[in-house]
């Protein structure tokens, strides 16, 4: 019997023995099949993850973020500990000692699932393996990806240090609100770096990789105090916390910036404007979409706050003022619903909600709750209402009439209910005294014309303000470098420059006179602004009163390709058409190409390539592209004598001669103290030029001083006339002036540099006579010529362009301008129309009056 027994217990055990040996053999051979042709897990060691491109101004404020993963990399030294045991004490407490996985924790699982029958169902992967399962292999849940995931996790701390596992996990886990990493999330729920948050903010943090979504601090806040808690205790289990620590966490409330104990870290940037938005643009061109938003750059922008905030200032008051002239109110056409007004916390939430611009300095969005006999009661966004409420009185709304469903004008508002109803979402800013006190709430509008400016510094290109419309959150398009428009007479001193270059000079008569060219279109009969004409005239004053027939003879006579060569060679267009109508600037092009190339005349002639971004620096912070390549060659120096500066070695490109570049900029001189940009009043040398195309569609001034260059523009997007009275130097140079005044103090200005090559002689302005040197009064001009060019005789002394001068021509005498408007009729419908200057087939293609 005891044979018998021992038999039967040694068949057993044999039987025991061969089942293990052949499980294990078996299990063996899966892992092993598995394991071949498993991805690469060395690369690990080199990943660079998608990261948040960041843009910073000169004195390094954070101006705007861009990135498809908000993620912020922070290398394992970077992590303080106690944001590393959370982690670790909520995934995986065995981390420094397993072989990548945790076989007793995978049977502890086991054991709860069967024992629940499958009700509780926990997790068991250590952090290699979620490392292996984010990087490697994807979320799908099966038995073979699930063995693929234990062998490389063993692959990987063989392979590996922890602390590189553990900082590729810590970067790479989405903790929810689409922040990846916990420097990312600690920014988005605490708006603190890592190193500042508390043991229960670390652990709210360690709670979230099981279910982020889950854990809402807001939503489901006591499910996510309870994991926070459970982390917090692990902690202590694991002897990472003490016992009064850990008490003090779990006692402490949840407090997050979605529960509105913090502010947010987004509610401290800037709004996203033109600027920063052009720089994306531009950059995804350059690096490419992927790197532009997941590289990790750190890009310096050349924007100049302050000049940014007064560029966008004087812009938005020019539309603004424009556009109220015109009467008409459209409001934001945005209406809350009636429940949505039934309390003050209802029409709050509702108001929030509503797509409106909140980007224009001062104006707040608002609802209207009550319309009375003249007033209308407003509850306005971020102002809390008093016991007599806000009101928008009658004395606000006489200025405009409001535009129906029909597209037709209702009658001019007396009261306020005439613009307004019950729900009616608009926008108020308040009204002030001249002592600074409040007088009253007033109705604004985002203006359908529309606009752009920019300013840049005329040495280096770099550009210290751009505003691209009136409002961003309203219209990203970018009319300073998107638009393609007409730059009317903003074109003629290219035309200018090209005749300077051939031999003119600035005393060169020029012959003012009609002029007809037979085109395939038809007769084209092009004609000064004022319809009147001046006969043989200087060409400065050409210029000067923005000439449109001295314009055409002149590039006639030195011909439209070369015009078309100079337009090309400053970057006004890529190419040309060779047509004389585009001499009057038919042609479209950009204000950001207009400027630009204004900056040539006013540095003396040499290529400047403007740029919105100093530096760019990768994730590693090395450069990798830097716009100023010009050579300091002292600047390494420790020590410079006394009253030296750094010498900067310049190789740019000439592009016209030094000498045409300072008669061209004395000519636009001209321009600002007695032409069309007369309105200029800046206490340093300035010169620019203003351009307004037929029916005054499009309105310009392009100006600058010595240092800084500066453009605008201003009309409807969908091109249409912007009224009797409106010129470059009524809309576009008010604007200028308005951001110079402000420019120039910071970056003063000084005499335009005289290049060396020539003599002044002094001319009168009316007539191009040489006078004597001791010649005085407002006649006369001091004009630089070229040693060795005579004044009076030459190739160039008297132009025609090969038309003739008509004989008895009405001609006006010197220095008289003329009118400058157009005639007014009224049409058989009944309408008051002005006729354009150029009412005639040249009105189609001559570009620009004045």
């Amino acid at each position: 019997m005891l044979r018998f027994l021992v038999s039967s217990v040694g068949g057993i055990f044999s039987w025991i023995v061969t089942g293990i040996f052949f499980g294990v053999l078996t299990i063996g051979a899966v892992f092993w099949i598995y394991s071949r042709d498993l991805p690469d897990h060395e690369y690990l060691a080199q990943y660079t993850p998608k990261t948040i491109s960041r843009i910073y101004s000169g004195e390094g404020r954070l101006m705007d973020e861009f990135a498809t993963e908000r993620r912020i990399y922070a290398p394992i030294e970077d992590i303080p500990d106690l944001v590393k045991h959370a982690f670790i004490s909520a995934e995986d407490k065995n981390f420094y000692t397993h072989q990548g996985f945790d076989a007793r924790g995978m049977a502890g699982a086991l054991w709860d699932a069967i024992k629940t029958r499958g009700q509780t169902l926990r997790g068991a992967s250590t952090i290699p393996q979620q490392v292996a399962k984010n990087f490697l292999l994807g979320g799908e849940r099966t038995a073979e990806r699930k063995i693929k995931e234990l062998v490389i996790a063993n692959r990987l701390v063989n392979t590996l240090p922890r602390d590189k596992i553990l900082e590729l996990y810590l970067n790479e886990i989405d903790l929810g609100f689409l922040s990846f990493g916990v420097a990312s999330a600690a920014q988005t729920y605490f708006n603190k770096p890592l190193a500042e948050l508390k043991p229960e903010e670390a652990a709210y943090l360690a709670a979230l990789p099981k279910a982020p979504y889950s854990y809402h601090p807001v939503k489901n806040h006591d499910a996510a105090v309870a994991r926070r808690n459970y982390v917090l205790r692990e902690m202590w289990q694991n002897g990472y916390l003490d016992k009064d620590a850990y008490e003090t966490a779990v006692a402490a409330p949840l407090r997050t910036v979605q529960g509105g104990d913090f502010p947010s870290f987004k509610s401290n940037l800037p709004p996203r404007d033109y600027f920063t938005d052009e720089i994306r643009r531009q950059l995804s061109k350059s690096f490419g979409q992927d790197e532009f938003f997941g590289g990790g750059l750190t890009i310096r922008a050349t924007e100049d706050p302050e000049m940014q905030m007064a560029a966008a200032a004087a812009l938005q008051e020019a539309l603004e003022k424009y556009d109220r002239s015109q009467g008409v109110w459209r409001g934001t056409r945005k209406v809350l619903k009636p429940e949505d007004l039934a309390s003050e916390d209802t029409w709050r939430a509702a108001l929030g909600g509503i797509d409106v611009p909140r980007d224009v300095p001062g104006w707040l969005p608002a609802v209207v709750l009550e319309v009375g006999e003249k007033s209308a009661r407003i509850g306005i966004e971020g102002v809390s209402d008093d016991e007599d409420g806000h009101w928008i009185p009658a004395e606000d709304v006489t200025w405009a009439r409001k535009r129906q469903a029909d597209g037709r004008l209702g009658k001019k508002a007396k009261v306020a209910g005439d613009l307004v109803s019950v729900g009616d979402v608009v926008l108020v800013r308040a009204v002030t005294g001249d002592d600074g006190s409040f007088k009253r709430w007033s109705l604004r509008q985002v203006p359908e014309v529309q606009g752009g400016f920019m300013a840049m510094d005329v040495n280096t290109g770099r550009v210290i303000a751009m505003q691209g419309g009136f409002s961003y959150q309203s219209s990203v398009f970018n009319r300073a470098t998107q638009a393609q428009r007409q730059p009317g007479s903003s074109f003629k001193p290219f035309v200018y420059a090209a005749a300077l270059d051939s031999g003119f000079s600035p005393a060169t008569i020029v012959v003012d006179a009609p002029i007809e060219v037979d085109t395939p279109q038809g007769l084209w009969r092009p004609k000064n602004a004022s319809n009147k004409y001046y006969g043989p005239t200087p060409m400065r004053t050409g210029i000067e009163q923005s000439r449109n027939l001295m314009t055409i003879r002149i590039a006639q006579e030195v011909t439209m390709n070369t015009v078309a060569g100079y337009a090309e060679r400053f970057g006004v267009y890529d190419r040309l058409e060779p047509f004389l109508a585009n001499a009057l600037g038919a042609q479209e092009t950009t204000l950001f190409k207009m400027v630009a190339a204004y900056a040539m005349f006013a540095n003396g002639g040499e290529r400047v390539e403007p740029t919105l971004v100093d530096r760019v620096q990768d994730r590693w912070g090395r450069t990798i592209y830097r716009h100023d390549q010009r050579d300091c060659t002292d600047c390494e120096a420790a020590v410079l004598p006394a009253g030296a500066a750094p010498q900067i070695t310049s190789n740019r490109e000439r592009v016209m001669d030094a000498i045409t570049a300072y008669q061209l900029t004395s000519m636009l001189q001209g321009v600002v103290q007695r032409g069309s940009g007369s309105g200029v009043n800046l206490p340093v040398p300035t010169g620019g030029k203003t351009g307004t195309t037929n029916d005054a569609k499009d309105v310009w001034f392009i100006g600058f001083t010595s240092n800084i260059v500066a453009g605008c523009y201003m009309g409807y997007d969908q091109p249409r006339t912007l009224g009797r009275g409106a010129y470059g130097g009524t809309l576009c140079v008010p604007v200028f002036q308005e951001f110079m005044q402000q420019a120039v103090q910071k970056y003063g200005g000084s005499q335009f540099k005289v290049p060396p090559g020539g003599h002044f002689v002094k001319i009168n302005r009316f007539t191009g006579d040489m006078l004597p040197p001791d010649a005085a009064g407002d006649y006369v001009q001091a004009e630089y010529f070229r040693d060795g060019q005579e004044t009076l005789t030459g190739l160039y002394s008297y132009v025609d362009g090969g038309f003739a001068m008509g004989q008895n021509l009405p001609l006006y005498a010197y220095g008289e301008v003329g009118g400058d408007e157009g005639a007014t009729i009224t049409t058989s419908t009944g309408e008051t129309k002005v006729i354009p200057k150029k009412a005639d087939f040249g009105t189609i293609s001559s570009g620009g009056l004045y």
